[in-house]
């Protein structure tokens, strides 16, 4: 149940900072996007990365509630489930943040 927790915590920190960056705030990204999104970009920019990040969070969150129904209900389906939601998710997210960092920057590097 510790693994839940920690994943559910990971989730939120994932949201917390794609809110962040939605906010225009993008100091959490590598110094390569900050210094090449124009100053009129930062926040379509930081929405966009935001975004994703937060799909991201919420695929982690969604893994570790899948994995704790797992637990409780002793049914590793759950787990599988909760696996495939989250590599989904997180597929989801970086396809949106690598979108704005194309768009905005010219390339992920």
């Amino acid at each position: 149940m510790a693994s839940s927790v920690v994943t559910f915590i990971v989730g939120i920190i994932c949201i917390v900072l794609g809110i962040s960056n939605m906010r225009g705030n993008i100091s959490s990204l590598h110094s390569y996007h900050r210094n090449r999104v124009k100053e009129e970009d930062v926040l379509p920019f930081g929405k966009l990365v935001g975004i994703g990040t937060i799909i991201i969070g919420a695929a982690v969150i969604l893994m570790g509630i899948f994995t704790a129904i797992s637990i409780t209900l002793s049914n590793e389906i759950y787990t599988t489930i909760g696996t495939v939601v989250m590599f989904i998710g997180i597929a989801a997210g970086m396809g949106v943040a690598f979108y704005a960092m194309k768009k905005y920057n010219g390339g992920i590097m």
